[in-house]
Parts: structure tokens; sequence; C-alpha cells
């Protein structure tokens, strides 16, 4: 047994992840069935793309269509899952608290059985009308305003209408997980001196697996594949709507598996970029490099069986914020950068209305458990990878698989390790500061234990 501290006490985290109740579970609690299916997101004309605050003009054209799909899992105890992938550069809170209530009412679902997640490609739309504000400020189109937030109505109706076709379709399958790795990603803090650099940094810490879920009907016949990396998907700047590698990866494993749908889910890359990068030809690559790896995984010989029962669960962790006091904004507001001063002036004017700032955030955690087989973890914002390599670390022994996923359920922000936030950097504090105002500072070094006691929470609360 693995004994690990956190939070200021003990946890014997083997009887977290594979409790004595689990391993007498009858036998029917083990036999799943499951149902796949894909709604086109692709937007219609010209719309202004999320991911990249220097684009000057909206889309010009379409290099490959993007996606909504759901995978349904479900056991022979009527305990379901739905697992949604996104070529979306976000999902926000809103999208998935409108998508919850909209299955809760027709399906039955709980809150801790859907788990959105965005592969947060750089070229898919904007998904809010806040969003086009953000990037564009003043210059900011009333048009493409307008266009997004329909968009993103739109987008939640097909994320619906994704879930309840994958539903119908659910049949006896058998699953099972493997992993593989591939390259690509590379850290990108590079220091120089005491300035942290968006830079290839090939000393810092990386994840390079590739895990892979294998969902298969009893005749063996391939249904769905659900994989994931950890990695932006920040292969190219240009004005053409695509998945980013992650879309040219699903699209490679469609075309060699007819009738299979491919998901992906983005795993902890918060500091993580693929490189090399800046073309629609070197994403292309990186998608196929990412499908071999899925390929080379799905070829092992000896693969997990993954079994029953199937739990989930989603709680939120408070994250706090260093909030500025008056006289910090009040210099902000003085500076020569125009976006800053700008973010100075709201901020002073939200403290002078309400007498104070918001002191945190409520970040997103949620866990669904496979048995003792296999444990998903998802946590919100564009989590950086310390948080993969600290809990697959921490929960990865024994029979027990564990798999980190990033950008799930809502992506607020960047969401640093300690180590990260110490640091400094874009990862560490300047990316939440510039997000406007959305943030009064950046997080306080408690945030990776405040997220990681919610992991073990849940797991406690799952298994109780």
């Amino acid at each position: 047994m693995k004994i690990i501290r956190f939070g200021g006490f003990l946890l014997a985290s083997a009887l977290l992840v594979i409790p004595a109740a689990v391993a007498a579970e009858k036998p029917e609690a083990l036999r799943w069935k499951a149902g796949a299916a894909a709604a086109d997101i692709t937007p219609e004309g010209p719309v202004w793309m999320a991911g990249y605050g220097n684009r000057t003009k909206p889309s010009e054209t379409v290099a490959q269509r993007i996606f909504a799909k759901a995978l349904a899992l479900e056991n022979a105890l009527n305990s379901r899952v739905v697992i949604v992938t996104l070529d979306l550069s976000e999902v926000p809170l809103q999208m998935r608290e409108a998508v919850e209530r909209q299955v809760g009412e027709r399906y039955g679902l709980p809150p801790g059985a859907i788990l959105p997640n965005c592969s947060h490609t750089h070229s898919g739309p904007s998904t809010t009308d806040w969003g086009v504000r953000f990037i564009r400020g003043e210059l900011a189109d009333p048009l493409y305003i307008e266009k997004a937030a329909a968009y993103g109505k739109m987008v939640e109706g097909k994320i619906v209408e994704a879930i309840g076709e994958a539903i119908s379709r659910s049949s006896p399958a058998n699953l099972h997980y493997t992993r593989a790795r591939a390259g690509f990603a590379m850290n990108r803090r590079l220091r120089n001196g005491h300035v942290i650099q968006n830079s290839p940094n090939p000393e810092g810490p990386v994840d390079h697996d590739v895990p892979v879920l294998r969902v298969t009907a009893p005749d063996g016949s391939l249904k769905a594949i659900l994989f994931g990396y950890a990695c932006h998907n920040t292969g190219s700047g240009t004005y053409a709507i695509n998945g980013d590698y992650a879309g040219y990866a699903q699209a490679y494993l469609e075309q060699a598996h007819p009738g299979t749908v491919a998901l992906f889910m983005l795993g902890a890359g918060g500091d993580q970029n693929p490189y090399p990068r800046g073309t629609l030809e070197l994403v292309a690559q990186h998608g196929r490099t990412l499908a071999n790896a899925v390929e080379a995984a799905l070829s092992v010989t000896v693969q997990r069986p993954v079994n029953g029962p199937l739990r989930s669960a989603i709680g939120y962790a408070t994250i706090d914020y260093a909030v500025p006091s008056r006289a910090e904004l009040e210099l902000q507001t003085r500076s020569r950068n125009n976006a800053e001063k700008a973010r100075g002036a709201s901020l002073l004017k939200k403290l002078e209305a309400d007498g104070k700032l918001s002191a945190s955030y409520l970040c997103p955690v949620q866990v669904v458990q496979f048995g003792v087989d296999l444990t998903l973890i998802a946590i919100g914002g564009e989590t950086t990878v310390d948080y993969s390599l600290r809990l697959k670390q921490e929960l990865g022994h024994g029979p027990a698989a564990v798999w980190v996923a990033g950008y799930s359920n809502d992506v607020f922000g960047y969401m640093g390790s300690r180590r990260v936030i110490i640091e400094g950097g874009y990862e560490g504090y300047s990316s939440n500061v510039s997000y406007g105002d959305r943030h009064p500072g950046p997080f306080t070094t408690t945030t990776e234990e405040r997220v990681v006691e919610k992991v073990y929470e849940l797991i406690r609360a799952i298994n109780h």
C-alpha cells in the first residue's frame, strides 16, 4: 500500500482506488453497453476564431470540418456516463450548464454523468459573444459578436443531439484500456534569466502518454476509440477552420476504421506545445503521429479489460485569487499598456460598486471510475502537466490505470501547478491577468493542493 500526504494528513491511496466494495460487485455489474455519435459543428461562413488574440480578421475557409462527439457508456446496473469531446477552443461554463439541464430533463443524467472536454484547437470558432469582445476589444464587429453567441447556442443543441444519438445506439460492448506514446509535445516554459519565455524547453516536464480506451462489439468489431494526449492544439495560426492535430488524428483513425467514432480528449497540456509548428502541413503531420500511436496501442496483443461498476461524481475546488489592492489597480490605470489600463479601470469600478473583488473561483473536478481497472480524472481550466504527472504517480499503482484530462467542464483560464505559479510567466501569472476583468488576479500557490484534495474527496465519496 502506498501512503501519500496532502493537505496536512495521510491517505492510503490503494484504499481509495481499489475499495473492497468494488471487488465484491456482482458479475452483472461488469457488463457494458456503449454507443457513440458525432454531430458536425462546422460554422457557416466567416466567423471570429478563438485562441489567438493577434488575428486581424475572421475565418476565410474551412480546411477540415469539426465535430461534437459523444460516447455513452453504461453497465448492467444502469449506471451511465457520457463523455463529450469538442473540436473547440473552450467549454464555457454556461454551455456545460445548459447541456447539463437539457440532458438531465431528457435522459435523466445527473451532473456527474456528463463529461465535456474540448481539444482547445486554436483554429476553431469563438463560442461566446464575450470571447469576440475580449479578443477584439473596441474593434469588435457587432455582426461577429452576434454570430458567436448564436454559434454557441447551436453547439449546445448539437451536443444534446449527439448525446441522445449515442444513448440510442447503446448496445453490448467490451472495453479495453492500453496506452502508447507520442513525442511531438514539448514543454514551452523556458527560463531566460529571471524571465519565463514561451519557447521550446526540452528539459521541461512532459507527459507523452497516449491513453486509449477501445470499445468493441461482442464480435470484436471496433465501435469507438477514446484517446488523449497532453499538448496544446496550436499547430497553426491560419484563417482556416480545422481541428488542429487532434482533428486530423481523429479523421485518420476513422478513415482507417470505417464505422468507428474516434474521440480525442485533451490532457493536462496547458504548458505544452506541438513542435515544430506553424503550418497546416505540420498540423497534419502531428495528427498522423498521434494516430499512429493510437494504432500502436490498438495492436498490443494483451490489452487490459476494463470492467465495472461505473461510478462518477463532479465537485468544485475553491481556488483563491491573489487579489490586487486598490493602489495596485490605480497603478494599472496609469499603464502604457492599453489592455492593462482598461482592466485596472474596470476592476476599480467593480471594487467601488461592490466594495470588494471576487476572492476565489470554483474549479470543476470530475472523477469517473471503472471498477478497479481505470480512474479518469477531469479538471477544469487549462491544466498544466504537473497535475497529470502527480496524480498518475500517486494513484496509478497495482491494477489501476489513471487517465488525467484537463480542459473539462469549464475552461476559465490557466490552471497552473504550485511550481508554475511560483515561477510565474504566462501560465502562472500573466495569462489570467490578461483575461480582461474576468479574473481579478492570478491564482495563489494553494491551487494545486485544493484541486488534488478535491480529487481524493470525490474518489472517497463514490466508493463510500
